[in-house]
């Protein structure tokens, strides 16, 4: 069972119907035992980190996450939900991430051309620099997937397995041991993004 964690930010509905699309058990929860009895997790978001991180460490869920980790659970973070595993962000301010993933949040502006727009919204190639990784297992080189993002991951190279091009190479995907992230709406993608949410059922 997929645990789907429901802390006031993140687009559910699509998430879960996207489970069911492809058979997956799911659960949108915000019950730390239904999260700790859950095969695997996933985060999503949309918003403002800093009220993401807030209302996170509000409902201690932070500490359900961090534990189910260290267990070895395999934790999926959507959008700003990928940008929530990471040690800090610098949107309008700054922010303390879960430090699952070793980086920083910063604005796309700052590594963009000035005449491109902001949010980066509309679908784009990803170039696998992990082609092998388990949730690129349907995923072939060039696949299109969906964005609605403005700021993106930085200093996290070790940790990139997919990139897209907006201006320039921009992070799309990361992972650290069984913690993975994508900048991309994969319940927005189609067939590729029901593809990477089964090979992560299969992780």
């Amino acid at each position: 069972m997929i645990a789907v964690i429901d802390y006031g930010v993140g687009n559910l509905f699509s998430l879960q119907s996207s489970f069911h699309a492809i058979g997956a058990e799911v659960t949108v929860t915000s019950d730390p035992h239904i999260i700790a009895s859950a095969e695997r997790i996933l985060l999503p978001g949309v918003g403002a980190f800093s009220d993401a991180a807030r209302k996170l460490r509000e409902s201690g869920l932070d500490r359900v996450i961090l534990k189910e980790v260290a267990e070895g659970k395999p934790l999926l973070g959507i959008c700003l939900g990928m940008q929530m595993l990471f040690e800090k962000s610098y949107e309008y301010g700054e922010h303390t991430g879960l430090g699952l993933i070793p980086g920083r949040i910063q604005p796309i502006r700052s590594v963009i051309p000035q005449d491109l727009k902001i949010p980066h919204i509309g679908w784009n190639p990803l170039h696998l620099q992990t082609p092998k990784d388990p949730l690129f297992r349907y995923v072939n080189e060039g696949d299109c997937v969906y964005f609605v993002h403005s700021f993106y991951a930085a200093d996290c190279e070790p940790y990139i397995i997919a990139t897209a091009e907006y201006g320039t190479e921009l992070t799309a995907a990361v992972r650290n041991k069984n913690v993975w992230g994508a900048q991309f709406h994969p319940e927005k993608s189609g067939a590729v993004g029901l593809s990477m949410l089964k090979a992560f059922c299969e992780t």
